[in-house]
């Protein structure tokens, strides 16, 4: 297992979000040459992911939590011209063996790239919370439509239909979102307090300067106004 390590960063919260000053003063120098693997298991340092551009990384609980599933469901919608006039890249990042990828990308229809961190080592150095905290000014995200109890059952079932019958990733393990790039330098941070508490989406992409407003509904389209 790995051994735990002190957070290198200062979370922003969805509260500085909603007040105009989601800008952070860290970069990601103590975590560019952690290996996130590809869906054939090629290894590629962290860094490349930023490098060159603005990216927008999702980090994702495990890929049987059925609130990541739908997430990704409407990251999937997003229109891969939306991305590409705003120059922005999208990256989603798990936990899970490599060999989960695939399956994952085809219950979702998840069309863009997409990594795993399977010794969790990003997770941990970025002090992404484990456990489930909620608070009262807690807000649901509006990309989960199932409710908890039908949720977990789907999250069961998946697990035990599933060829390799794990939990693929930390159950305990909370996500988040970085926007970060070009290089090391940090946008905005917004890290989950529990399995319900993702940042919207049309949020991320403004911060990340994607300009047309998307619609969430069931076909992915650009709504221009």
């Amino acid at each position: 297992m790995a051994e735990a390590v002190s957070p290198i960063t200062r979370q922003v919260t969805k509260e500085t979000q909603e007040s105009g000053t989601p800008s952070v003063e860290y970069g990601l120098e103590d975590v560019e040459d952690c290996l996130v693997y590809d869906r054939r298991g090629v290894p590629v340092p962290f860094k490349n992911l930023y490098q060159d551009r603005k990216t927008v990384i999702i980090f994702v609980r495990n890929f049987l939590c059925y609130s990541c599933k739908e997430y990704v469901e409407d990251l999937s919608k997003i229109p891969k011209e939306a991305l590409e006039d705003a120059d922005i890249r999208l990256v989603v990042i798990g936990q899970s063996a490599h060999r989960h990828i695939e399956p994952f990308c085809s219950l979702t229809a998840y069309p863009h790239e997409i990594y795993v961190d399977p010794e969790r080592c990003i997770y941990q150095k970025l002090g992404m919370k484990r456990e489930e905290k909620y608070t009262e000014s807690g807000h649901r995200s509006p990309h989960v439509k199932s409710g908890i109890f039908m949720g977990q059952l789907k999250s069961i079932w998946r697990a035990m239909t599933s060829p390799a019958f794990d939990f693929q990733g930390d159950m305990h393990q909370q996500g988040g979102a970085v926007i970060a790039g070009p290089g090391p330098r940090v946008h905005f941070s917004p890290f989950d307090m529990n399995h319900l508490d993702h940042m919207p989406i049309e949020w991320l992409l403004q911060l990340a300067g994607v300009h047309q407003t998307l619609d969430f509904g069931s076909e992915p389209k650009i709504v221009h106004v």
